[in-house]
């Protein structure tokens, strides 16, 4: 499941940056590029919906492959059809992620079967092990993108970007061949109605409306929309913006490590809470740079942090529920989640045609402060058995 995870999230890496240039190659403004990566947000949580509530009926294994299959589709749907409105329906159906973290419905089926699979003990430092290969794949998927000019080069006008969603479709046949030798099992007991959401039900809706509005914070700068402000901005190149996202995902992927031993020190809501805070400030600071080293100085600085409530978040949504209940809280969080960062990447992209200037960045910022502050008033004294099982001085 690792090597799958890490496949994807390269194939993820290197279309972010690939979505703008290549509608910018179709004639396509900031404003489509915003529409775009709305549509791919709002088809994904569709699938993850019908996931929320179908999950109990849907052994993992086989909904895993159907995915690698629909990936697969996706590719050469961006590859073979240019016109726009097109463009717009099959990144409604299909799993295009233009943002940093995954957000296509791979996400609640693999998170339900690491959860169905480990121990409590075990549980956030195997999360973390997932996110750091995701956010590992995600930067060699970006420094990738730095080929696009020697393609270019080797290949007649405007062939090479539908080239590379071509090499992204290659990539979802190759992992639905990892998929398909998963244990193909139903989290729980499908039984009792595994696919609903029971005792836990208060805890996962206040956490989905959280979850939420840190969402709609975060699609103001999916990596999409980030490496067009970065182009428009401060003019900088195909291949810069590739290898500043390449440094980003690094320091990404270090921190996923530390937020293991800080969650097992300090406990899951706060390393949630007191990384996510600073990064938050660091973004905003970034949006009023005048010069692009400071700016991707705050971004960078910023990579370190931001990451780490990713493994945190994870494994406390699967700690605090039923095990029979895992697949409707994985799906249910993430189905608000996508539907609220589904909004934000068109009105970004309005944003950004109007003017240059950060506000994305400012606006995500501050809903995501907004959401850390919550989230710790409303959740820190929920904590999940493998904090409640230690003396509380631990923390």
């Amino acid at each position: 499941m690792l090597i799958g995870r890490g496949m994807r999230s390269f194939a993820d890496g290197f279309v972010a940056l690939l979505l703008p240039i290549h509608l910018s190659r179709l004639g396509y403004g900031a404003a489509e590029v915003g529409l775009l990566a709305t549509a791919t947000l709002l088809g994904s949580a569709a699938l993850t919906l019908g996931l929320g509530f179908f999950g109990g009926h849907v052994r993992l294994g086989r909904g895993l492959a159907g995915a690698a299959m629909l990936m697969a589709a996706t590719g050469l749907g961006f590859a073979g059809i240019d016109a726009f409105w097109p463009l717009l329906l099959v990144a409604f159906i299909g799993t295009i992620n233009p943002s940093s973290g995954d957000v296509s419905v791979f996400l609640p089926l693999e998170q339900s079967l690491i959860a169905h699979l480990v121990t409590d003990s075990e549980r956030t430092a195997v999360f973390a092990r997932y996110s750091l290969v995701g956010s590992l794949g995600a930067a060699l998927g970006a420094l990738s993108i730095g080929t696009l000019p020697w393609l270019d080069r080797l290949t007649s006008a405007g062939s090479a970007t539908p080239m590379l969603f071509v090499v992204y479709g290659a990539i979802g046949l190759a992992t639905l061949s990892l998929y398909a030798g998963l244990p193909d099992t139903r989290s729980g007991d499908h039984t009792k109605r595994a696919s609903r959401l029971g005792p836990s039900r208060r805890r996962v809706w206040g956490l989905a409306a959280l979850f939420s509005v840190d969402s709609f914070g975060g699609g103001f700068v999916v990596n999409s929309l980030l490496a067009l402000w970065l182009f428009e901005r401060f003019g900088l190149s195909v291949s810069t913006t590739g290898t500043i996202f390449f440094v980003t995902g690094l320091c990404s992927a270090v921190s996923f490590l530390v937020a293991v031993r800080l969650a097992r020190r300090i406990g899951l809501v706060n390393t949630m809470v007191f990384t996510h805070l600073p990064a938050n400030i660091l973004m905003i600071m970034a949006a009023f740079a005048t010069s692009p080293e400071v700016a991707v100085i705050f971004l960078v600085l910023r990579s370190l942090l931001s990451q780490m409530d990713v493994p945190a978040r994870t494994s406390y949504v699967m700690a605090i529920v039923e095990p029979a209940e895992r697949p409707a809280a994985a799906s249910l969080t993430a189905v608000p989640r996508s539907l609220a960062s589904a909004l934000s990447p068109a009105l970004a992209g309005l944003m950004l045609g109007v003017s240059t200037f950060g506000w994305p960045l400012v606006c995500a910022g501050a809903l995501k402060i907004t959401y850390d502050l919550t989230l710790l008033a409303c959740f820190r004294a929920i904590r999940p058995p493998e904090e409640t099982a230690r003396p509380k001085e631990a923390d």
